[in-house]
This record gives C-alpha cells, sequence and structure tokens, in this order.
C-alpha cells in the first residue's frame, strides 16, 4: 500500500546510500536466518514464489483514486512465509517494480523498508491474535489493516527525514500532502485487510499446512 513513488535524484545521495545500508543489513540477517535457523521447506519455496510473481502484478494495477493508489499483498506475504523469507520478497517485488519505472533505482533501499514494515507488523499481529480469537478472517483482516498503517507511517517518516531535493515546499507543507496520501491509502487499506481476510480464511478451509506456522 505505501510505497515511495519518487524519482531517482529526489532524494540525496547520502540518504540513498543511507536507506540501501539500513535495507541490506536487513537482508543480510534475512539470509543468515535461513541458512542458520530457518531453512525453508521445498513447499515455502514454492509458496514465496508463488506470493512473490502475485504480489508483482497486482502492485503493478493502479486503483484510479487521487492520481492511483494500488494493493501490495505485503500482509498477505507475511502471513504465509513470515517476516524473514518476506524480507526477501519484498526486495525482489521492489527490485521489479524499479526496473519498469515504478520508483526510482535509488529508492528500492528505502521502499523495502517500508515494505518490511509491513510485512513485520502484520505477521505479528496475525500471531498476536492467535490468543484473543481463532476466526483467521478477522486476524488477517486486522493484521493488514495494521501493517499497512505501519508502512505509511515508514514512508512518511522516511521521506521527512530525507527531504526532497528540488521541491520548495516546508516540513509542514510536505507532511500535509503525505498525510492525505497516507489517508487515502488507508482507506483502500480497508479493501485490502477484507480481501486479505478472505484469502487466509479460505486458504484455512481447505489447505490449512499452507499457513503452516505463522497460523500460531
Amino acid at each position: 500500500m505505501a510505497h515511495i513513488h519518487l524519482e531517482d535524484g529526489s532524494f540525496s545521495l547520502f540518504w540513498v546510500l543511507a536507506w540501501w545500508i539500513v535495507a541490506l543489513c536487513l537482508i543480510g540477517l534475512a539470509l543468515f536466518l535461513l541458512r542458520s535457523k530457518y531453512k525453508p521447506e521445498p513447499k515455502m519455496i514454492t509458496i514465496a514464489a508463488f506470493v512473490t510473481a502475485a504480489a508483482f502484478a497486482i502492485f503493478q494495477v493502479q486503483i484510479p483514486i487521487a492520481g492511483g493508489v494500488h494493493i501490495t499483498l505485503t500482509p498477505l506475504i507475511a502471513i504465509l512465509t513470515g517476516p524473514v523469507i518476506g524480507t526477501l520478497v519484498v526486495l525482489i517485488v521492489n527490485i521489479l517494480s524499479a526496473a519498469i519505472g515504478h520508483g526510482g533505482w535509488g529508492l528500492v533501499g528505502a521502499n523495502v523498508l517500508v515494505s518490511f514494515s509491513e510485512v513485520l507488523v502484520a505477521w505479528f499481529v496475525f500471531r498476536g491474535l492467535k490468543k484473543i480469537t481463532a476466526d483467521l478472517f478477522s486476524r488477517a483482516g486486522i493484521a493488514t489493516f495494521a501493517g499497512l498503517f505501519a508502512g505509511n507511517i515508514v514512508m512518511i517518516v522516511v521521506i521527512l527525514v530525507s527531504g526532497i531535493q528540488g521541491v520548495n515546499q516546508t516540513t509542514a507543507q510536505i507532511l500535509t500532502g503525505l498525510s492525505l496520501i497516507a489517508a487515502i491509502n488507508m482507506g483502500v487499506a480497508v479493501i485490502e485487510a477484507f480481501l486479505t481476510g478472505l484469502i487466509v480464511g479460505y486458504i484455512g478451509k481447505i489447505r490449512p499446512d499452507i499457513l503452516g506456522d505463522n497460523r500460531k
């Protein structure tokens, strides 16, 4: 849902490198955990490949609201693959998106952080709600909304901290504009939460094994 749709040159080189370094640290940690602790089964690799393709495809479909917003499926990625593999999935989706002009190459690092925040929060909320309700639709819907909300917050913070080169606006004016975008995004997040709830609920009925440990 949240994504920095700015072109290369919008952030200074310092901030481009800074966000890339943080993103690479997260990616390195994910790779380390996969090799040492969370070695994925073949089934999980297949699921990861599927959600990567699905997320990339739907990410390119714009909903004609306020210039175009879109669904990302990052919370669904979190629920089906977990935060470790999910980190690599969102990396690939952001790289492929940049390759077709959906955001600048230099902003891939920052966008990975935005997507990662959605994955991490959605995963934690989905698991945490298990203690409150066993209903998969409710858990997935709430987790999706929470994850997308976190992504919008991170998007706003990253842009405000980095600043936008060539824009003659005050921080307050930029914040106002970003808040409006976030509000629109959260309106669409309600739709994504509903759809994710339906998908996870359906999977839980016909193939609960696909959810695996992420149901816990």
